[in-house]
């Protein structure tokens, strides 16, 4: 297949990759979780309120607003869909004290409250936060 009509890559294909993974706000989507977990990537999801989880996802309950570093601090990334404003930048904090990337999606034309490089993915758009620079 030609480059121009290979499909664009999802989120998936940007986390397979890293061997230790943990999404923000998991809420009632715990398919991507469940894909990366079956890829043999080891995922911690967390969300505010108790979630149910997939085989092979670790839940905590945590809220990156008051985060436990501890849950974030071996991920080689920290992921989110959907995410609001007001949580770019607490959720860039905690990947960044746990020197982990940042990537995430937002809520339709939601521009991100962080410096990013801007992804083209099959959802939409993917940013990756600015690994260190200015808060």
């Amino acid at each position: 297949m030609s480059d121009s009509r290979r499909p664009s890559p999802d989120l998936f294909d940007h986390l397979v990759d890293y061997d230790r993974v943990v999404e923000v706000g998991i809420g009632r989507r715990p398919d991507l979780g469940a894909r990366l977990a079956r890829a043999g990537v080891a995922v911690t999801a967390t969300d505010v309120h108790r979630r149910p989880t997939p085989e092979g996802v670790r839940f905590v309950r945590d809220d990156v607003l008051e985060p436990d570093p501890s849950v974030y601090a071996d991920a080689d990334a920290v992921y989110a869909r959907n995410l609001p404003p007001e949580l770019h930048r607490p959720a860039r904090d905690v990947a960044r004290e746990a020197a982990a990337d940042f990537l995430f999606t937002t809520l339709g034309g939601d521009q991100p409250a962080v410096p990013v490089e801007r992804r083209t993915i099959r959802e939409g758009t993917l940013y990756v936060a600015a690994a260190a620079g200015p808060p």
